[in-house]
């Protein structure tokens, strides 16, 4: 186990998880450069302290998860603090974010998949630029989470009732489900045109929060998400995809990725004002 310094690239949407009731998956980069996927780690219910934000960089201790065969993956040492450092802001057009990230970008995404499949590589974290995106699109899907993990769950509260009530009392509440998955569509160099999920954080809370605006309605709070992720970040921001395979998935499925997350600075740097 060794302290690391992570830069927080992608925090995804919460899941449900009968061991640790909810899950949020975290990638990001260390200081050589190099991806890494933090996983599990039951977000809401750390201490405020050890609560990270996006493009911040933490101190922790983790350790190569030898369950999961992909390379990236690490768990944290939740018994050891998480220490919450300095912020990499958006000024002069995100120049600094875009050191840090834009160091291997992949433009291909036979290649990128050639290389999850190659077992001397197992490359299951990437950011990649598509060479076009044709569409941003959202379809329902389940309203509500599995029963049984919510039994599950409901059970591990049931018995701090027993024994902690101060603890009991102080459990958050299940995150809300999204009821609708939101989908790229796009091509890069491989001339192949692809449809992923996005399981970004980013994107259920904009859901969410539109939800309340639109007192309800659906079609309305999901339109709102498209005209950020779509009419936005497509017609006026240099968009990249960050991309990540899910265990289960990744020596079975064609294409084993996801987006998790998205990253758009400016498409240009603003005209620098002159005296002369």
């Amino acid at each position: 186990m060794a302290r690391t310094r992570v830069l927080i690239c992608v925090k995804t949407y919460p899941t449900l998880s009968e061991k640790y009731d909810e899950l949020v998956c975290t990638a990001g980069l260390c200081e050589d450069g190099s991806w890494i996927r933090i996983y599990p780690v039951p977000f809401r219910k750390l201490d405020y302290s050890n609560q990270y934000s996006k493009w911040q960089w933490i101190e922790l201790d983790l350790v190569r998860n030898t369950k999961d065969l992909r390379p990236e993956s690490y768990r944290p040492n939740l018994d050891s603090p998480i220490v919450l450092l300095d912020k990499v802001g958006t000024e002069r057009a995100w120049a600094k974010r875009k050191s840090l990230v834009l160091r291997d970008i992949k433009t291909n995404m036979n290649d990128l998949i050639a290389e999850a499949k190659d077992n001397n590589k197992r490359t299951s974290l990437a950011i990649l630029k598509p060479t076009r995106v044709l569409d941003f699109v959202y379809e329902p899907c389940e309203k509500d989470w599995d029963k049984s993990k919510l039994e599950v769950i409901k059970a591990h509260k049931d018995q701090l009732d027993l024994f902690d009530q101060e603890e009991a009392a102080a459990i958050f509440q299940v995150v809300q489900k999204i009821p609708y998955t939101f989908s790229y569509i796009f091509e890069t160099e491989d001339g192949i045109r692809r449809k992923l999920m996005i399981e970004d954080w980013e994107v259920g809370m904009l859901y969410l929060n539109a939800l309340k605006k639109a007192d309800g309605n659906e079609i309305i709070a999901c339109k709102k998400v498209r005209e950020k992720f779509f009419d936005q970040f497509v017609n006026q921001k240099d968009l990249y995809f960050f991309l990540g395979t899910t265990l289960k998935f990744h020596n079975i499925a064609p294409n084993p990725f996801i987006i998790i997350g998205t990253f758009y600075p400016p498409k240009k740097l603003d005209e620098e004002p002159t005296l002369f």
